[in-house]
Parts: structure tokens; sequence; C-alpha cells
């Protein structure tokens, strides 16, 4: 790597880099953070400082960083095959034995796979599947998907349009024909300003799935889709009681069900995948980011028997793929991954150690001031900031506290995200006991200045 100094590092980037999500203008007079190494959960930047990474990158470094396991794997695979398609009746032996190896560690029944290069293509994938199964059912007129808003399904045109995040659609004319929206599985927003338990609430927030396909038409909808924890929208964890009325409604009308497990799988939700905690049954799973600890890009969907048998055994052509589909550096690299988190006993280490301890420092915050809610799933959670804890009243959206916050973590060598005034984080699941406590240390410390900060403008009481 060129050595430069962050200034410099800083004007070539905004030269000539267009990163995602962002607006342009802004970072280029503040100057991107350079990020330079990274080891174990921490990074360092290219000032020298010290930054425990509390969201994995972007929900995806589980193994942690600087995993000697997976470099090598790369390395060999590059050295003896870098690349071959799968296109042309052809197939790698990286991309064979993952497929394997998925089927082993999926939810029963699901044992075919169709890869893709990452969660969007994933779930782009899934549109056309969805689509073409119910063609060769002799049903072509379910065209329809269901999806939440606030739901995240990435950003690319289907991706974006089965997501419900509607500033993504004021953009590109989103969403495409045949994809429609129910309100989301969020408590706080909906159930306790109306008085219900979250039981109650998570069974009425299910039932607006059976409201809108009886609105669409039984015999229009093809699928819904959601995430087992939304984690875009704000590591938002559904009542017990929602995910079990999901499926039974699925199950009535005969739809396809697909579990979004881009974020949630690979030990995420302390299961292999986050249908397994959540009571669900799917008959597709996306999956990408944890499958490959975000080494190497690597994403696709899991398919069960009922769509990949029509998809096998009623013969035509699947038109649809990627350049990358199965890529050998990939896939190998996905194989090391899953391997090492056999091999450290990641999946029981969250549910048996690191969700617990996490839950519990969680618990802990909650009495903090500004903290209205708190949830956690496995070695996922959320701080909810509120202006009033007793009558969770919020912060008027356009004071930005969220982003207020997450300039002091930032600022404190900690990556935590602000969803709106929810404070999330999704650590790698080496995650240990001291490291827990390391991180709500400094979460603590944020809190304490923002607090400061909204008491010296006259934001609280």
């Amino acid at each position: 790597m060129t050595t430069r100094t962050t200034a410099e590092w800083q004007a070539a980037d905004a030269a000539h880099f267009l990163h995602p999500f962002t607006d342009f203008q802004a970072l280029a007079k503040k100057g991107a953070r350079i990020i330079t190494h990274a080891e174990n959960i921490y990074l360092r930047d290219s000032e020298g400082q010290r930054i425990l990474d509390a969201m994995s990158g972007l929900w995806c470094v589980n193994v942690g960083y600087g995993q000697q396991a997976l470099i090598d794997a790369a390395t060999r695979q590059m050295q003896e095959l870098p690349f071959y398609n799968a296109f042309f009746q052809t197939a790698t032996p990286p991309a064979i034995e993952l497929a394997e190896l998925l089927a082993e560690v999926a939810p029963p029944g699901l044992r075919h796979v169709f890869f893709a290069g990452s969660g969007s293509e994933g779930n782009d994938t899934v549109v056309r599947m969805v689509r073409r199964y119910w063609d060769l059912q002799g049903q072509p007129e379910r065209q329809v998907i269901i999806g939440r808003w606030n739901g995240y399904h990435g950003s690319t045109m289907a991706g974006a349009s089965l997501g419900g995040m509607k500033y993504m659609h004021a953009q590109g004319g989103l969403p495409i024909p045949g994809i429609t929206h129910i309100e989301q599985p969020y408590w706080w927003l909906h159930g306790r300003p109306a008085g219900l338990s979250r039981d109650d609430f998570g069974k009425v927030a299910a039932g607006w799935l059976e409201q809108k396909i009886l609105e669409v038409g039984p015999e229009k909808v093809a699928a819904f889709i959601g995430e087992p924890i939304q984690g875009a929208g704000g590591v938002i964890v559904p009542p017990a009681t929602y995910w079990p009325e999901i499926q039974r409604i699925c199950d009535q009308y005969g739809i396809l069900l697909v579990s979004d497990e881009v974020i949630c799988g690979f030990g995420r939700t302390g299961n292999w995948f986050g249908c397994q905690t959540v009571g669900s049954r799917p008959d597709l799973i996306t999956f990408a980011k944890g499958v490959t600890s975000g080494y190497v890009p690597l994403g696709g969907v899991l398919v069960g028997e009922r769509v990949a048998r029509a998809l096998i055994e009623q013969g035509g052509e699947f038109e649809h793929g990627y350049t990358y589909s199965g890529h050998p550096v990939a896939c190998a690299v996905a194989l090391a991954n899953i391997r090492l988190i056999r091999e450290q006993h990641l999946v029981e280490h969250v549910r048996d150690e690191l969700g617990p301890w996490l839950a519990e420092a969680f618990a802990q915050l909650a009495e903090h001031p500004l903290v209205g809610e708190v949830q956690t799933c496995g070695a996922m959670g959320a701080l909810l900031l509120v202006k009033d804890k007793s009558s969770g009243e919020a912060f008027p959206a356009e004071q930005e506290v969220g982003m207020l916050c997450r300039g002091h973590c930032f600022g404190n060598g900690l990556i935590m995200r602000a969803v709106g005034d929810r404070m999330i984080i999704a650590p790698p699941l080496v995650m240990t006991r001291a490291q827990v406590d390391e991180m709500v240390a400094l979460i603590r410390r944020c809190l304490d200045l923002t607090l400061a900060d909204l008491n010296a403008r006259g934001w609280v009481a």
C-alpha cells in the first residue's frame, strides 16, 4: 500500500471515490476516515487510533479480523484456480464442496444453493426464483411479493424494492411492480402506544400479513420476505409470538416464506440461522456477509425442497445468474470460515456466553437517563435514545440525537451505528467477556457525553 498522509488519502478519496449511501459534497468537506489495519475486533486508522469495531465491519466479520486460515484458503485457491464460472454446465470443486457444507449446516429441508456475489444479488435471485416457481406450478398470476416497511433487503432495484426504506424508494422510481409492504413488528412504535403487551402485539403485527394477502388476493400473492431480526432498520427484535403466526399464515395461504439471513445467518443470533431462533420454516434463505466473514464477497440463496424440486424436476432453463456465481476463491474462503466457526464453537459461544453477557450488560445501560428501550438477540443489540424515559417521548427528528451520539462514539474509539435514535451494535462473534465490558464502558462514556451536549443545548430537562 502506498504510504500517504491522512490528508493526502482524503484528498484522493474526495477526488475519485464515490461512497455508498453518502452525501458526496458533505464528505468531501469533512474528509473520510481512513482505516488501514485490523486485528481481532479492533481497527486502526491512518492517525494510529485504535477503534473497537462493534459493527463487525458491516454486520459481516463474524470470526474477527486477521484469521490466517481464511487468508491461506484464498491464497491456495488463487494459486490453483483463481476463477472459473458456473455457466456452460461446468463447476469447480470449491463451489460444490461449499454447497454440500451449506446443506449440512442449514435448517432441515434446505439442501440446494444458488450462489451470487452479495445479499442484494441474492434477493434479486429470490424475486426471479419465486416467480419462476409459480410459473412452473401453472399459477403465473402469483407475482406479488410482500415485504415490510423499514425492512432492508439490499440496494439493487429489486432488493431496494423488497425492502421498505422509503428514502430509498424516493430515488429511482421504486418499488418495482409486484412488490408491496406491511408495517413492521416494532412494539415500541406501534404496540406500546396502543397499550398492547409484546405478545399480543406480535399476533396483531403478524395479522397485518393476512390482511394484505386478502387485500391483494391470495391467488396473486407469491411470497412474504422478512429478516428474522431487522438489522439496518435498527436491530428490532419482534415479539416471540410474531414469527410462528407469520408461519401459520404463510402455510394457510400456501405462499412461499423467504428469510433474509444476510445479517442473521452464520451464528449471529445464537443459532446457525436466525429462522431457527425465531421459529420459522422458510422455503428460501438469502445469505451473504457472515458466510465468508466479509473477507471476500459471496452471497446466495438456500433453496428448500418445495422450490428445488419444481426447478429440477419440471425442467426448462432458469434464465438467471451471475459471472461470479460460485466464484472458487470466495467459496474456498467460505469453506474455511464455516470450518473455523465450527472448530471455535462460535455458534455455541454466542448462544451460551456472548449473547447472555451482552444482554446483561445492555440491561445495565437501560438505567441511563437517555435510554428508553434496550433490545438484544445473540450478538446484536440496540439502545433507543429518548427525551423522556417516563413517557417515552422521542427527540424531534431534526435534532439528530443518534448522529450526535455516533459522533462521540467515533471520536472515542468505538464503531456504533445510529439508525435514527436507535444506537445499534453487531460485534464479531469471537468477542470475549472482557471485550464486552470494554465496549459497554465506551458506550456509557459516549452516552454521558451525548447527555452533556443535550443539556448544554437545553434539549433535555
